[in-house]
């Protein structure tokens, strides 16, 4: 059971992940995840809908130990939904591997920014073949 939310940098998560099955990106931007592109791989959980679909999302990362949670800026949406996620797995003690609940710094927006991939595919969930 991880033990409190982080940050991760753009940078650390991509060698974090590099070849890593264990970890998912859980984006819970709105509707601009449609018309701005996401990061390749990621599940979408809105933040609009989030509380309701948290055991959905439990069986989503199902073998995963890290979650990385982003919105656009990271600054709201995505700590708001990591905390209450964390939260949710303390309180029904859900027989889950996860160890680690983390917040990508900058959101969407810095993965972006800093030149990372991103990816345009229409596919729910992405399947993360796009570049």
């Amino acid at each position: 059971m991880a033990r409190s939310v982080s940050y991760v940098s753009a940078a650390k998560l991509v060698s974090m992940a590099r070849g890593n099955p264990r970890v998912a990106i859980i984006d819970v931007r709105d509707e601009e995840r449609s018309y701005q592109a996401h990061i390749a791989g990621s599940h979408h959980f809105a933040s609009g809908s989030f509380a309701a679909r948290m055991p959905e999302l439990v069986q989503a990362a199902s073998g995963k130990d890290t979650l990385v949670f982003h919105c656009a800026l990271s600054q709201v949406r995505g700590p708001t939904c990591a905390r209450m996620f964390f939260d949710y797995l303390s309180e029904t003690k859900e027989d889950s591997e996860i160890k680690n609940i983390m917040v990508l710094e900058l959101g969407f927006n810095g993965w972006e920014v800093s030149g990372q991939p991103v990816c345009r595919c229409t596919d729910a969930p992405c399947k993360g073949t796009c570049s």
